[in-house]
């Protein structure tokens, strides 16, 4: 224990002398140095001097390491290979044809190199913005105090400082937030660009990238939205109107207030020749006939088609180029007969039938997009009805009902009771709450039987109808319900377009698509349909497609449809109408295309009993009566027959009554006139009645009863009536 004591007294020693040796020559060294520095001295003035350049030195230091750390968040921007293109779209759509039809996103067009647009817009620009451009190294301080000055006199701000390359860093990586903040990065900013670029380039991105008011970016771009012509060929007046845009785009632009537009300009033409640039008698001219805008208010462009397709380029275009050329599906003259389509239907029958809005999509059978209508008035509403509504689509739904059923052991003759059922306390009923008994599935659906889809969903599963849905092209959520079968599921029109157009294919996934191809701002194509888009795939069978399309053209030409029957085109669709007419529909197609018409009201409210077979199918007919005019009609899977030989084929009495449903057995046209010849040779016998003046009604054989309901099943004769406006019985309310 004693040794342990001596121990910690040592090291307490040792630590005590070292503590005093170290703090000896600190002491030592801290009176040298005072030694030192009294040599260099001063007195008086210069001391006076020499401690303000110390302590100015010091602060300034000080200032640049923080205004380093404010702006180093700014300068990670300038570490993108990419920074000098734009991060928003800047897109040119043209139609199938190659015709320009509309641009979305940003307008901007920096395809016109600086050499060759007009000395005098250049120089307005200049005269403008920054006259001493080419002189300063990025920030022009002169320039900066003059604008102080003015500013201070006028205790407001009336005059900017910043130089262009100034402004260009703002445009190019900052905001427009007014903060001390921003200045500071902007300045940093102005003296990297000035370092990493020429003085003509830094000029040249400031052209194409200021905002010029009208959506536009760039002097490219504002000449074309503003006077419809190329930056190359604008005049003296125009160039004045356009550098007067800078400095506020939105209170100068010429078509909102042209007055305020044209006074800017005279004031730039004056700062040209304050400037040096050009004199008096050189602007004159441009003074005493100032520059008009192009009047848009009448254009007439396919917003609806444009804004879904600016969506698909969104997500389709690859790379970092934003300014992009894309050439669409549109085709013109079926776009401009679509919109009359919808908006005559509209205006003779809007008021009376209380319906104020109604959408058109056109698809060919590959899904291409040929037209598109989103509502009765774009400017009123730029809502897509088209696109973006969700809309119960009544019996139009009911093709995926019995196409799953044909998948599933069932056929067009299959014979099912149209009888009252209940599920669960649920007991559809059917349009004039009548009941038909047993009928085969080409009668329930010609007619739009409710009772019918119901049994088959309850015997295949509801599950089973919507993967036939999805896979046909339907995206959105389909809740599977009891009332699945009539359609209370919410679908788009486009999704229909797209679900119908695989039974008009054969049986081919057909998902609408807008875009051909697209070229980023060099011209080169970045994306094309044919090379990058999914090939098609099958996805119902053929023979239960040529079924099916047998089925939908007896809609047309015997049930609900019957309004859109075209002469001279074989053709198929089924209507729907939903609870309380809220909705209507008609999806119909043809070997060419495949078009969906929806009529209604945003706020749900009823409409005046329209039902899908009249002013839908009304619609659709009066579009697609024009879109098959002068085209080579190409054949329905299923369906062989002309129009005119399924009139003669179905002719009879108005009630359309048939044994099952069937279509009665007739001679043909070539046949009748066999016979006539066979019957001239006896001249006793009578002269036989034209073709389709009389029938052979029989009842076939009753074959391919559904699974599950041969029980049910009583062969018999069953008679389905229309009413004389066409709907047939068998709507969904």
């Amino acid at each position: 224990m004693r040794r342990l004591s001596e121990r910690l007294l040592a090291v307490d020693a040792w630590i005590d002398s070292s503590v005093w040796r170290i703090g000896h020559v600190l002491r030592r060294a801290i009176e040298g140095y005072s030694i030192w520095l009294r040599r260099f001295r001063v007195k008086g003035f210069a001391r006076v001097a020499n401690e303000l350049a110390c302590d100015g030195l010091t602060f300034g230091l000080a200032g640049f390491i923080l205004l380093l750390a404010l702006a180093l968040p700014a300068f990670q921007a300038t570490r993108k290979a990419d920074w000098k293109t734009t991060n928003d779209f800047a897109v040119t759509f043209l139609d199938r044809y190659g015709n320009e039809i509309g641009r979305r996103g940003i307008l901007l067009n920096n395809s016109v190199p600086l050499e060759e647009l007009p000395d005098y817009l250049v120089k307005a620009t200049l005269a403008t913005e920054d006259r001493r451009f080419f002189s300063h190294f990025g920030i022009d301080v002169l320039g900066t105090l003059r604008a102080l000055v003015a500013n201070l006199r006028a205790n407001t701000v009336v005059e900017g400082g910043s130089s262009i390359t100034q402004q260009l860093a703002k445009n190019l990586f900052l905001s427009n937030e007014r903060t001390l903040d921003r200045k500071i990065k902007e300045a940093f900013l102005s003296l990297w660009l000035e370092a990493n670029l020429s003085k003509r380039e830094i000029l040249k991105l400031y052209l194409d990238r200021a905002y010029m008011g009208g959506g536009t970016f760039g002097v490219g771009a504002a000449a074309e939205f503003y006077f419809g012509k190329s930056v190359r060929d604008v005049t003296l007046a125009e160039a004045a109107m356009l550098s007067g845009l800078y400095k506020a785009p939105t209170k100068y632009a010429p078509h909102i207030n042209l007055p305020a537009a044209r006074l800017r300009a005279n004031e730039v033409l004056t700062n040209m020749v304050q400037a040096g640039f050009m004199t008096e008698g050189q602007v004159i001219g441009a003074r005493r006939n100032p520059a008009t805008a192009v009047d848009r208010s009448k254009n007439e462009t396919p917003d609806n088609f444009l804004d879904w397709a600016f969506d698909e380029v969104k997500q389709l275009a690859p790379g970092n180029d934003r300014i992009l050329t894309v050439r669409t599906t549109l085709d013109p003259a079926l776009q401009a007969q679509a919109d009359r389509a919808v908006t005559s239907t509209l205006r003779q029958y809007g008021q009376e039938r209380r319906v104020g809005q109604g959408a058109l999509v056109s698809v060919t059978t590959d899904g291409a997009v040929r037209a598109m209508v989103g509502g009765h008035d774009y400017g009123a509403s730029q809502f897509n009805r088209a696109v973006d509504a969700l809309r119960q689509p009544g019996s139009s739904f009911k093709p995926f009902v019995y196409m799953t059923a044909f998948m599933n052991g069932y056929s067009e003759n299959s014979i099912v009771p149209d009888a009252p059922i209940n599920i669960g306390g649920w007991s559809p009923r059917n349009y004039g709450r009548s009941y038909h008994g047993s009928v085969t599935l080409k009668t329930a659906l010609t007619h739009s039987y409710n009772t019918v889809p119901v049994r088959l969903a309850q015997a295949i599963g509801r599950d089973k109808i919507v993967a036939t849905a999805h896979n046909m092209g339907i995206r959105s959520e389909l809740k599977i319900t009891r009332a699945l079968p009539l359609g209370v599921a919410e679908v788009t029109v486009l999704d229909m377009a797209g679900a119908y157009a695989a039974f008009a294919n054969g049986g081919y996934k057909a998902t609408p698509y807008g875009i051909l191809e697209i070229k980023n701002s060099e011209g080169k194509t970045i994306w094309s349909h044919d090379r990058d888009a999914p090939k098609p795939h099958r996805v119902l069978p053929l023979d239960k497609v040529e079924e099916m399309n047998d089925v939908l053209n007896n809609v047309v030409e015997h049930g609900t449809g019957r309004r859109a029957i075209i002469d001279g085109v074989v053709s198929a669709g089924k209507t729907g109408t939903t609870q309380a007419y809220r909705d209507a529909w008609f999806a119909g197609y043809t070997g060419n295309y495949c078009t969906v018409v929806w009529f209604g009201n945003d706020n749900y409210t009823p409409t005046g009993r329209v039902t899908g077979g009249s002013l839908p199918a009304m619609t659709w007919q009066n579009y697609m009566r024009y879109a098959q005019a002068g085209v080579e009609q190409k054949p329905l899977p299923g369906v062989s027959e002309s129009p005119a030989d399924a009139k003669v084929a179905n002719a009879g009495s108005g009630d359309d009554s048939q044994p099952f449903g069937a279509n009665p057995r007739l001679l043909t046209k070539e046949g009748t006139e066999v016979l006539q010849r066979i019957q001239a040779l006896f001249k006793d016998a009578a002269p036989l009645p034209p073709p389709g003046s009389q029938r052979q009604a029989f009842a076939p054989p009753v074959r391919n009863v559904g699974p599950g309901l041969a029980s049910n099943i009583t062969t018999g004769t069953v008679s389905a009536s229309a009413n004389a406006s066409g709907n047939a019985s068998g709507e969904v309310h």
